[in-house]
């Protein structure tokens, strides 16, 4: 198979001819039909944070057919079009069979797999996806689940005012979900306007770009501050704006994947009494949420997905979105 291979940090992507992935016991092999670039491929590759050993695949947004069912594995047939969370655990603790692998009492592994033209995905962490589905639309589970599990943990109240913090995929699919699920008025906020189209398109009330005024802003925006707001910059800074941002006994929400140091003040979250949530990844009974919502017609983020690439165009690509993009969603497809 064909695939983009991890080299080492700070080195471009390389397309090489892998063999076939071959399934052990609990495992699927899946054809891969769309895989999505996330920030943290960007991450992961510049030595921030977690990296991969070189000769991995990566690629963690995707999903594809089932062409493979190992041993010992139930529930999936040859066929089957499924997305998986990209991690696996031991498949015998609490976590793990509550569809957690995140929360393994050994420890996660986190897979990847998605730039390549087959992938391995565990049984216990793969989700069916509907008939209805288009790879397109199943390659964006992943992302969507981010944001939902991030505003599951909000808990938000009917006509909550919400403000997001980010213009990415996950800020805009956060203001998507709390839309979705309840909130009043969404309002997003990054530091320009490149992201303003995406945000309107997926529900949000209002944009703002950042500017000396942005308190002033939100405030007219709310008429007050919001009860809620979602840090999905994943910057420096980002954090104590939200809590800056955010009206007494309130809750930030923190989805902005940072790997870098940063600061706040303690005191200003304590004497607004903030309630400080940070979110990880996801369940499997969140992909299946995504999935279904999809099936049910109700979810229609595909403004998102802005540009597909061919595998071969991943390496160069890659590397010139460090530089900065005014895409949103990008897909590779592996047989393109």
């Amino acid at each position: 198979m064909h695939a983009a291979v991890f080299e080492g940090v700070g080195k471009p992507l390389s397309i090489e001819n892998l063999p076939d992935p071959t399934p052990g016991a609990g495992q699927l092999v899946l054809k891969v039909g769309r895989c999505g670039i996330c920030g943290t491929d960007l991450h992961m590759t510049s030595g921030e944070g977690a990296t991969f050993e070189p000769g991995t695949v990566l690629g963690h947004e995707f999903a594809g057919e089932v062409v493979a069912v190992g041993p010992n594995t139930s529930g999936f047939s040859v066929g089957d079009i499924v997305s998986a969370l990209p991690m696996h655990g031991c498949g015998a603790c609490a976590s793990c069979l509550a569809g957690e692998p995140v929360w393994c009492a050994s420890g996660f592994t986190p897979v990847g797999g998605g730039f390549g033209q087959y992938a391995l995905a565990s049984a216990m962490a793969a989700v069916k996806l509907p008939s209805s589905m288009s790879l397109e639309d199943g390659a964006l589970v992943e992302p969507l689940a981010v944001s939902l599990h991030g505003v599951t943990l909000a808990a938000l109240r009917p006509g909550a005012k919400v403000l997001v913090i980010g213009a990415g995929s996950i800020g805009i699919s956060a203001a998507y979900w709390a839309k979705r699920l309840g909130a009043g008025r969404v309002v997003v906020t990054a530091p320009s306007h490149r992201g303003e189209k995406f945000a309107r398109e997926l529900g949000a009330d209002a944009f703002l770009p950042g500017g000396d005024d942005l308190d002033e802003r939100v405030t007219e925006q709310f008429g007050g501050l919001p009860d809620v707001v979602f840090e999905a910059a994943g910057v420096p800074g980002a954090i104590a704006q939200a809590i800056h941002l955010a009206a007494p006994r309130g809750t930030v929400v923190v989805l902005g994947n940072c790997m870098q140091p940063d600061t706040i003040v303690p005191a200003e979250a304590m004497f607004k009494q903030i309630k400080l949530q940070c979110s990880m990844v996801y369940s499997v009974g969140e992909f299946q949420f995504v999935a279904d919502s999809f099936d049910a017609g109700h979810v229609e983020p595909r403004a998102m997905i802005t540009d597909t690439w061919a595998l071969e165009d991943l390496p160069a690509g890659l590397e010139s979105m460090r530089s900065g993009s005014s895409n949103c969603k990008v897909l590779v497809n592996p047989w393109q």
